[in-house]
Order: C-alpha cells, then sequence, then structure tokens
C-alpha cells in the first residue's frame, strides 16, 4: 500500500519521509516538490473548507499544468460535503484531467457505488473523503468497487496505525495523512503498519 504525506519544508521530516520511501501531496496552496519523490495532487477543497474561503481554482489549475504530467493522480475538484452536486462538479472537470494523468473521483457521505461504478477504469478512481464516520463505515464497499473495475482507490486523513490496517483490509492502494508531515517521530510505525498483510476480521461485527 502506497503512502503519501502533505508536502512540507521542515527538513528533518522530509529526510524521514525521504528514508522510509513515502510519497508526497502537493496541495494548490503547499507545493514544495522535493528532489526524489513521486507524488500526487490535491484539489485544495477541503483546506478552502476548513478555512472558510471559497475553491482556490484559478491555483489548481496552475498545480495541474505545472506538475500533473508525472503526477500518480489529481483529485477532481468537489465539494466538500455536497452529494451530488459535488459528483457533478468532479464529472464536468473529468475532460479537462483525464489525459493530463490519473483522476480520482472525491466519494463522500450519501454516496454509493452504483453512482460512479460506470466511471471507474485505469485511469479513473476513487479518492474516499467525507466524514470520519462515513468514511471508516464504507471504506470497503469502496475498496471492492475499485478492485473489480481496476482502479485505484485512495483514503484521505489515515493518521493512525489503526485506519491504516482498515484500509489493508478494504483492499486499497493508497491513503494519506499529516501524521507523517508534522511529526517525524511517527514516521516509522505508520510506515510499518502499511507494509503489513491486511488483517482478516478487521470488519466484522
Amino acid at each position: 500500500m502506497i503512502a503519501y504525506a502533505t508536502t512540507t519544508r521542515t527538513r528533518r521530516n522530509v529526510s524521514a519521509l525521504r528514508a522510509a520511501g513515502w510519497r508526497l501531496l502537493l496541495t494548490p496552496d503547499i507545493h514544495t516538490l522535493h528532489d526524489g519523490f513521486a507524488y500526487a495532487l490535491d484539489n485544495g477543497a477541503w483546506g478552502a473548507y476548513q478555512r472558510g474561503d471559497a475553491w482556490p481554482e484559478e491555483k489548481f489549475v496552475e498545480l495541474v499544468e505545472r506538475y500533473g504530467a508525472s503526477a500518480d493522480w489529481v483529485v477532481a475538484p468537489d465539494i466538500v460535503m455536497g452529494g451530488a452536486e459535488s459528483l457533478r462538479r468532479s464529472v464536468e472537470w473529468l475532460p479537462r484531467l483525464v489525459g493530463v494523468t490519473r483522476v480520482l473521483l472525491a466519494v463522500q457521505d450519501g454516496m454509493q457505488p452504483a453512482d460512479v461504478g460506470h466511471l471507474l477504469d485505469d485511469q479513473v478512481g476513487i479518492f474516499v473523503g467525507g466524514s470520519t464516520e462515513w468514511k471508516l463505515a464504507t471504506m470497503r464497499q469502496w475498496g471492492d468497487a475499485c478492485v473489480e473495475a481496476g482502479a485505484w482507490c485512495h483514503v484521505g486523513r489515515v493518521n493512525s496505525v489503526r485506519r491504516i490496517r482498515l484500509c489493508h483490509s478494504a483492499r486499497v492502494t493508497s491513503f494519506d495523512g499529516t501524521s507523517a508531515t508534522r511529526f517525524a517521530v511517527n514516521i516509522n510505525n505508520l510506515t510499518a503498519a502499511s507494509r503489513l498483510q491486511a488483517l482478516p476480521g478487521v470488519f466484522d461485527g
């Protein structure tokens, strides 16, 4: 399973992430790319939502133009907690992004695999967002849908060993979190968890 951390300028953390084989997640606001790292692109919607700001569309376009061709994937623009309206926005952006790099559709509270299943393939995958409760409750079904379609499945905001184990059991491709970005001391434990095999029975009961 592939681990991503939001990019940082802290040298100690950068060195620790590099040594552990993590990849970087660049955003419209924080996009320092250090030598030797593979990376992916976030759309910045979550950060703008947390700050109460409008989504920075121009910065997102600049990010894709500058870094998109070599990125593992980019998260299509979405609306946090936006349901069907969020999915419509993401789908509207697909023609502009597919062909640049792999595109992940951000799914969130209320969405079902049937809503996006017809879109999934090796170039269009899933970014599991939404509320924490919904993410943990539905992660398995998104992982299953992506495995069936041969699509990439990524889970956002994964900052603990327990959640990494849940990601393993859901058969997702990758995850990201800020814990490794902020605290170098956490990187070894999180890395070890990301390399374990899926634990049987994690979702049972």
